[in-house]
């Protein structure tokens, strides 16, 4: 299993972990910081799912006025770590 760390940028967590298996799928995802109950539930949402998968449903979502989110940002975490694999 590859443990990959991200900063997102732009959004109120300061920090996105998870890792991927052999075969891209999403583990143990945890956002610090951030909307808890909404980001807890991500986590169990993309538990076990295929990670390319997940980036473009997520990609482009946006929070308010900001332009991106939590969500958005963890597609850029995993686009990032999927490009390094």
């Amino acid at each position: 299993m590859e443990h990959v760390t991200y900063s997102p940028k732009g959004v109120c967590s300061v920090q996105i972990d998870f890792d991927l298996d052999a075969d891209k799928k999403l583990h143990d995802l945890k956002f610090t910081g951030g909307c808890n109950g909404n980001l807890k539930a991500i986590g169990r949402l993309v538990e076990g799912k295929d990670a390319s998968e997940i980036a473009d449903i997520l990609r482009g979502n946006l929070c308010g006025m900001r332009p991106t989110s939590c969500a958005d940002q963890l597609s850029k975490a995993i686009d990032e770590a999927l490009a390094g694999a």
